[in-house]
């Protein structure tokens, strides 16, 4: 049996479980959140089982309460099979009258509220799993810490060891923890099985509703060809027409994307609104990410090589995996990220603003000593036109590299980072 690959979740789910009679996790598929709920939970009810599904439908009706006996924490997994019992753990969650009782786990999000009585506020607390960051998965050494970047705490020089065909690997191979168990050439195929997977089954499910799996499959190439940008649904609906003589609106389209993002597929990234000295109009528009690159690679049908030859192409997709492994560790952090632009051009990839007001600067870019001093002049002109009067000054700026030999900090205060130095 594979040995267990501690996770960042694994934190928050002792810490939740303390606070609340339930804890809810949410993910997409093959992320882990089974795994990691079984190692704290004394029990299980597995809905992914057809056979117990069947017999806890009948259950439902009969006993509700039954289908929750069993040694606390009790696992309710892929709760989301039977909505109905969500209103028995709530009812049963205020009968007991203790923390750490349930612990649910579940690929889709929530149902409508017309399928549950109840929110469950203040009985249930929720954890966003994602696939593995590089940390989790062993790839990245974890020797510059953002809690200490956070902290005022300046790292030594560190090294890196992973070089671009390296990162061109993890991008494709993604974080899927199976992936990370099993050799090299068949973990790349992870990643397409589980785009076939949404494709051809997920989507039809998530909510019951009858989808084209070819249309399903050509707004997956869009997202992958519009990775890491900026773009409207008008954008996608026009790349798609190219490939889909029938008609397409872009209601049918934003059906698509919300059902993609119910399976936690698609992960978008919102924009940032700090007070300003300036009077630049704040751009609004979210940045379009996968929960994983390897989404991404896999609907194009890209490999490691691929990205190599491309290295636009590969910058993209990087900056993806970088926002994946950034909100895991956010997660940690108690924060959420961001991306800024305004009106005069000025932006940064990613802002991690924690609920304590602090928040850091964060750029990204593969590699290369011209595209980092852009980045890091972009950041410091960001971080003068800030209003430090309104709020803080940023606790930290970073540049964020693929290739890179060295973790280290400019004279100019900004930090070069790289994804293999890179932890919580």
């Amino acid at each position: 049996m594979a040995k267990y690959k501690q996770r960042i979740a694994d934190r928050l789910l002792e810490r939740k479980v303390l606070g609340k009679g339930a804890v809810l996790i949410e993910g997409p598929k093959w992320c882990g959140k089974t795994t990691t709920a079984k190692q704290i939970a004394k029990s299980i009810l597995d809905f992914g089982n057809a056979s117990i599904l069947k017999q806890s439908a009948q259950m439902i009706e009969i006993s509700p309460r039954s289908l929750l006996e069993g040694a606390a924490p009790r696992l309710i997994d892929e709760w989301q099979a039977l909505p109905a019992i969500w209103d028995s753990i709530r009812s049963e969650v205020d009968k007991r009258g203790e923390p750490s009782q349930f612990i649910l786990t579940g690929s889709s999000v929530l149902p409508n509220a017309d399928e549950t009585i109840h929110s469950g506020t203040g009985r249930f607390a929720y954890i966003m799993m994602r696939p593995m960051s590089l940390y989790e998965s062993g790839e990245s050494s974890g020797s510059v810490s953002l809690k200490d970047l956070f902290e005022g705490k300046t790292p030594d020089v560190q090294q890196n060891k992973l070089e671009i065909e390296d990162i061109a690997y993890l991008v494709c191979r993604g974080g899927w923890p199976w992936a990370t168990l099993i050799s090299k050439d068949v973990a790349l195929d992870q990643a397409f099985d589980y785009v076939d997977s949404v494709i051809t089954r997920d989507i039809q499910r998530v909510d019951k509703v009858k989808r084209s799996p070819e249309r399903a499959r050509l707004l997956l190439r869009s997202y992958a060809r519009n990775i890491s940008q900026q773009v409207s649904y008008a954008t996608f609906r026009k790349d798609m027409l190219t490939n889909d003589a029938s008609s397409l609106d872009e209601d049918t389209v934003a059906d698509y994307i919300a059902a993609l993002k119910k399976l936690f597929v698609i992960e978008d990234l919102a924009a940032w609104n700090p007070n300003l000295r300036s009077k630049s109009a704040i751009r609004n528009s979210d940045t379009r990410h996968f929960v994983d690159p390897s989404i991404g690679t896999a609907v194009l049908g890209l490999g490691p090589q691929d990205l190599i030859n491309d290295l636009d192409t590969f910058g993209f997709f990087f900056e993806d995996m970088v926002v994946r492994d950034l909100r895991v560790y956010a997660d940690a952090l108690d924060g959420q990220i961001y991306h800024y632009r305004d009106s005069n051009g000025l932006e940064c990839d990613t802002v991690i603003h924690r609920r304590n007001g602090s928040y850091a600067l964060l750029e990204v870019k593969l590699g290369g000593e011209k595209l980092i001093n852009e980045a890091a002049k972009s950041m410091i002109e960001l971080s003068r036109n800030i209003d430090t009067d309104k709020m803080q000054s940023p606790s930290f700026m970073a540049v964020i590299v693929g290739v890179g030999k060295y973790a280290y900090k400019r004279p100019d205060g900004v930090f070069v980072i790289p994804i293999g130095c890179l932890k919580d």
